[in-house]
């Protein structure tokens, strides 16, 4: 199984606008994609200060499923458009973990 992570920033008064999208939009729109080897997400949010970050965590089954989801460059980050206003600064890469437990 692999770990598919990556962060990004809001400002405090975008974070509820920005989780709520996660949450309704964005992750149920991946579910809807119906990708092989796609086996869910979760978000992590920390609020420090001047900014919120957002780590998210999809799972797939193989970097064969990754690829699916993200293209030929799967470290490329997948942005949804109507994201990308709301976001500071994000990882310019996604990071891969092979999930061991």
């Amino acid at each position: 199984m692999i770990a598919r992570i990556w962060h990004g920033w809001t400002r405090p008064a975008d974070a509820k606008t920005y989780e709520t999208m996660l949450r309704d939009e964005i992750f149920p729109s991946i579910a809807t994609r119906k990708i092989p080897g796609y086996r869910g997400a979760e978000l992590f949010i920390r609020e420090d200060g001047d900014e919120a970050q957002f780590v998210t965590l999809l799972r797939f089954d193989s970097m064969d499923a990754v690829k699916i989801f993200a293209g030929e460059d799967e470290s490329r980050p997948v942005i949804y458009p109507k994201a990308v206003r709301l976001l500071t600064r994000m990882d310019e890469r996604s990071q891969h973990y092979r999930i061991a437990l």
